[in-house]
């Protein structure tokens, strides 16, 4: 799945300040809520922390993927967030987390919830792309930034554009 297609423009914030996991998390369920009526946003944040107490969803290098299930959601959504200081999030390489990509799925869509984590898990292992969200300045820049690498620009033949003649 594109994650243009589950991450709007309205759910990705550049340079929130955040104290805190549980206040890195209650932002993005408000800003998910607020763009998706249905949701309740303390429900959300439930949801989020009860995943959490499993065991931390920061897979380092200073990013954290925090999901679930949510009996309320519909189809995917996003939000994306850059910290403007990095917080603990308990990582097992112990960095602390600027990068939070959070993601909510439809309760029984265990098969779709995996490979959109995967997607998102191999894009932030990339290096280029992690520098990309850093740099990012506006909302819109991150936005762009995020999903720019995961739909590559297509040629007239409509194969992605490598860059090369």
């Amino acid at each position: 799945m594109e994650l243009e297609r589950i991450l709007s423009r309205e759910c990705t914030r550049a340079g929130l300040a955040a104290a805190s996991k549980k206040r890195a998390l209650e932002l993005a369920s408000e800003l998910l809520a607020a763009t998706h009526p249905e949701l309740d946003p303390g429900q959300l944040l439930d949801a989020l922390i009860a995943r959490e107490r499993l065991g931390s969803t920061a897979v380092g290098e200073g990013v954290a993927l925090p999901h679930c299930r949510f009996s309320a959601c519909k189809a995917p959504m996003a939000a994306l967030l850059r910290l403007e200081e990095p917080i603990d999030f308990e990582a097992s390489d112990r960095r602390p987390v600027d990068l939070v990509f959070v993601l909510v799925v439809p309760a029984e869509a265990n098969d779709l919830h995996l490979q959109i984590l995967g997607n998102a898990a191999t894009a932030l292992n990339d290096a280029g792309y992690r520098a990309a969200l850093r740099e990012a300045k506006s909302d819109a820049d991150l936005h762009a930034a995020a999903i720019r690498p995961l739909n590559p620009p297509q040629t007239a033949s409509g194969r992605p554009n490598s860059g090369r003649p």
